[in-house]
């Protein structure tokens, strides 16, 4: 078995053609990317074991009063405003997608957090937020800094706490990307961030970073209004 591994890995290498080869095998990856994912959520029994290794709900939580108020923007199935809660913050988590907020309601009832169903441009709150959270979702914005400043406009926050996926990551994303394979962690990423391509849109949307610090391949900052 092992020569025949051995073999066909040489084969593989050796005699066809380099692109083919390479473009192949990322295509292979991502797929293997997809299945790791999936089972890792029922490893976790339906919680992503990266938010327990990747210990970023810390960086947030760290970072809000127990009195302020918190909007969490995409809160998807509700893991991260849960954890922000138990600060004794007042939390509110906003997603677009009814079957993660199902999920969020059915899992987490901490008397801090409200889980609303709609766009955060389209619904009208009571009053303003303290902290707006975004946890891998900017991302998913095709206009960003123009979305920033109109949620800024609306909620009026006084800071800032985003999480974005680097592109700088790895080697092999800028690999893949040359070789028209895709390269995103998630193909409904409008982009993956530079250092430099971040600090520009959060200028462009209005907003100073006050800190940053990258961690796990990502981008972790706080931001305030100008």
């Amino acid at each position: 078995m092992k020569k025949l591994i051995l073999a066909t890995t040489s084969f593989i290498l050796d005699i066809l053609p380099a692109r083919w080869t390479i473009r192949s095998l990322f295509k292979l990856d991502q797929y293997l990317y997809y299945l790791q994912q999936q089972a890792s959520l029922r490893y976790g029994d339906g919680v992503h074991p990266k938010h327990r290794l990747l210990n970023y709900h810390q960086f947030f939580c760290g970072r809000i009063s127990a009195d302020e108020s918190v909007l969490d923007i995409g809160c998807g199935y509700g893991a991260l405003a849960n954890s922000i809660g138990k600060t004794g913050a007042s939390v509110t988590g906003i997603d677009y997608n009814e079957k993660s907020l199902a999920k969020a309601r059915e899992t987490f009832s901490h008397p801090n957090v409200t889980f609303l169903f709609g766009d955060v441009l389209q619904t009208d709150f009571d009053d303003p937020f303290d902290v707006v959270v975004m946890s891998n979702v900017l991302e998913h914005i095709e206009h960003r800094p123009e979305f920033l400043r109109r949620v800024t406009q609306s909620v009026k926050p006084k800071r800032w706490l985003i999480r974005v996926p680097l592109f700088e990551r790895d080697w092999r994303v800028p690999l893949k990307k040359e070789l028209g394979v895709e390269y995103r962690l998630d193909p409904t990423h409008f982009i993956e961030y530079t250092q430099e391509i971040f600090a520009e849109e959060m200028a462009a949307a209005n907003l100073e970073i006050t800190h940053i610090e990258i961690r796990w391949g990502e981008i972790w900052s706080e931001l305030r209004p100008k």
